[in-house]
């Protein structure tokens, strides 16, 4: 028996070597290695606190914190296996002088052959750290609607405290905010995102920089606004023998005005008092500064903020002009004479009548004789003597002119008129 067992012996242990093989084969076939790929693999940082410690912080560089992960597994694992199972890890206690971390990479729950990172070390730059205050800048951003304006933007926050690295925190100049108002009527409010800027007004994005806050509660006020006349009044006389123009000159002649609808509603004019104008024995032009603000009704405010509500007004004065016609009868219109009678004219020997008169000079300079229409209104005259009946005879009768309106008559001109009653026929 122990001779057969030792004989052939080589065939024997050929026989298992080949049959060892043959196992392997069927395991390969059924059970192949294959390699899986796995993008976007997030690296975990640890001991992030020995950093802070030293009073410095990191900024990961290249994205070297998101990785691709390549696993060499059995089929059957591999198709088990899912992003979720692998974890990379950066230790920063292993921080190199070159700023550098290598990545550990396993596999929850699963044996894998082999597992490989792509990059396979994390890149850092690594500063000290620095904070500071910067001034929160802010307004309102879009259109209110038509008729409407922002009175006011007010922010609770106008400082806040920023972090991270130096380099970065010495770049940010000022915080900003700003309150959309896109066709609004009344009041805005809203939680506002914070941005931080550099000196030259450009928008940073610093992911390893922190604020104390990251959004502010902002309100802003919304107006209704209406356009109204500025009146300005005088009060007096100017002196013998000067005259107001009647121009009055002003910075403005008309002032937006912002308020509430209903404030708004009663407002159609500001008026200025006519003390502040006064004009008593003047002889030249008056000038002084109203303030429109003092007669603002409550509740009502300029609207152009940069305008204080100053302003010069100036009432101009300037002498009277005189001026010398002469009237003739045959000059003269008589008009309104009653049926039945006829009305003669006759100088009386006395030639022509001299018309003087006074006023501005721009009015009375540019008076022409043949415009001035003199006229005899014998009905008038009637009017004025209380004759209800007009009787034959001589009268002296006032003449009428056609003047400007500051065109005054220094002493009244008349002319002896005959009325002659016609004789029925």
């Amino acid at each position: 028996m122990k001779k057969k067992i030792l004989n052939n012996w080589g065939l024997k242990i050929g026989s298992l070597v080949l049959a060892f093989v043959i196992w392997f084969l069927v395991v390969q076939i059924d059970d192949p290695k294959e390699n899986k790929t796995f993008s976007g693999i997030p690296v975990v940082m640890t001991n992030t606190g020995l950093l802070d410690q030293q009073n410095k912080v990191y900024e990961v560089l290249d994205n070297t914190d998101t990785i691709r992960v390549t696993v060499r597994a059995p089929q059957s694992v591999i198709d088990d296996l899912r992003a979720s199972d692998i974890v990379a890890e950066a230790d920063m206690s292993k921080l190199t002088e070159i700023n550098t971390i290598g990545i550990s990479l396993r596999v929850l729950n699963n044996d894998v052959d082999s597992i490989k990172a792509n990059p396979d070390v994390l890149k850092l730059n690594v500063e000290n750290k620095s904070s500071k205050w910067v001034s929160v800048r802010y307004g309102a951003t879009g259109e209110v609607a038509e008729g409407y304006m922002v009175g006011s933007v007010q922010p609770d926050q106008t400082r806040i405290e920023v972090s991270g690295p130096e380099s970065s925190v010495e770049r940010i100049s000022y915080a900003s905010v700003e309150i959309d108002v896109s066709g609004a009527t009344t009041d805005v409010s809203a939680n506002v995102e914070i941005s931080l800027y550099d000196a030259d007004g450009n928008l940073l994005i610093l992911p390893s920089v922190t604020k104390n806050m990251n959004y502010v509660r902002m309100a802003a006020e919304v107006l209704a606004t209406k356009e109204v006349p500025i009146v300005l009044n005088t009060v007096g006389t100017p002196a013998a023998g000067f005259r107001q123009t009647g121009e009055v000159e002003s910075d403005y002649s008309a002032v937006m005005l912002a308020g509430s609808a209903s404030d708004l509603a009663g407002v159609n004019s500001i008026v200025v008092p006519a003390e502040l104008l006064n004009i008593s024995d003047a002889q030249e032009n008056v000038s002084t500064v109203v303030n429109l603000r003092e007669y603002l009704p409550d509740g009502v405010r300029l609207a152009d903020s940069s305008f204080n509500g100053r302003m010069q007004v100036t009432v101009y004065i300037e002498p009277e002009v005189q001026r010398t016609f002469d009237i003739a009868p045959e000059d003269v219109s008589v008009i309104n004479v009653p049926q039945g009678f006829e009305v003669q004219l006759s100088d009386g020997n006395e030639g022509t009548h001299e018309l003087r008169i006074k006023g501005l000079e721009a009015e009375v300079s540019v008076l022409q004789e043949n415009a001035l229409a003199a006229t005899i209104d014998i009905a008038g005259w009637m009017e004025e003597q209380g004759m209800e009946k007009l009787s034959p005879g001589t009268y002296s009768i006032p003449v009428s002119f056609t003047l400007p309106e500051n065109v005054q008559v220094e002493e009244p001109v008349s002319l002896r008129a005959v009325i002659v009653e016609l004789e029925e026929s």
